[in-house]
């Protein structure tokens, strides 16, 4: 027990550069505080004594700010920073080393109450950027990122980074380091797809521009080829020698 609440407070330390100590992480921060809540919430919800551990949970929202349905399965060293607005469903799974930050909810989008996963499932050393919105029965596979503010609606394959929404793939960067910690689980700009298709429009739109003016450039020039314009000067000729002669 103690071995794995000092583990635990190691892999904060870890993932948060603001950590002083593994005492001001295990007395002040909110996530540790709500899952020390959960713990004994989903005890009581595995005994049936669902409205205890209903009312623990609610005790535990009360003072961190953060929901956890007692009924969800959480995995070891479970990192929530900051904290505020996380909502975690009934029928969530986490896995083990993963870390989630404020706003984010994992929410379900069926009505059904029995019988069926309405939450998804987030598998080890996820990481969900703030605001993030993670619906449905989908899996978030292995050491993927969800961005911040991003809406996932499906699955999201192992070690794979999306934003936006609703969230998409963001360009690969380069080989995939599963393992290394991505704070919020953000990504270069450049990987945005939303980014890349906005820049390709533009660029496309720029060189019609420059298309166009070219074309208009083209008909304003005077052409050698027109017949009145080279007899211009010869008429001129003709009606100086009539006046002359009159």
């Amino acid at each position: 027990m103690a071995g794995g609440l000092v583990s635990m407070l190691r892999s904060i330390k870890a993932r948060d550069p603001a950590a002083r100590s593994l005492f001001e992480i295990a007395l002040l921060y909110p996530g540790l505080r709500a899952l020390a809540f959960y713990r004994v919430a989903h005890v009581l919800w595995g005994l049936r004594l669902s409205f205890l551990a209903r009312l623990v949970s609610e005790i535990g929202r009360w003072l961190s700010g953060i929901e956890i349905h007692p009924g969800a399965t959480i995995g070891k060293r479970f990192f929530i920073d900051h904290g505020t607005g996380v909502v975690i469903g009934e029928t969530a799974i986490i896995g083990d080393d993963v870390t989630m930050y404020h706003g984010v909810t994992l929410g379900g989008v069926s009505t059904a109450q029995t019988g069926l996963r309405r939450h998804p499932v987030i598998e080890d050393k996820v990481i969900i950027g703030a605001g993030a919105q993670v619906l449905g029965a989908i899996t978030v596979g292995h050491g993927a990122r969800v961005g911040a503010n991003a809406v996932a609606v499906r699955d999201v394959p192992p070690g794979v980074t999306v934003v936006g929404i609703p969230a998409q793939e963001a360009l690969p960067r380069g080989p995939v380091q599963v393992d290394s910690f991505v704070p919020y689980g953000s990504c270069d700009d450049k990987a945005d797809p939303t980014t890349r298709a906005i820049t390709a429009l533009l660029n496309e739109v720029e060189a019609l521009r420059r298309r166009i003016a070219q074309v208009e450039s083209e008909f304003r020039e005077p052409s050698t080829a027109n017949p009145w314009q080279s007899n211009e000067p010869r008429l001129k000729k003709v009606h100086d020698a009539s006046d002359l002669s009159g």
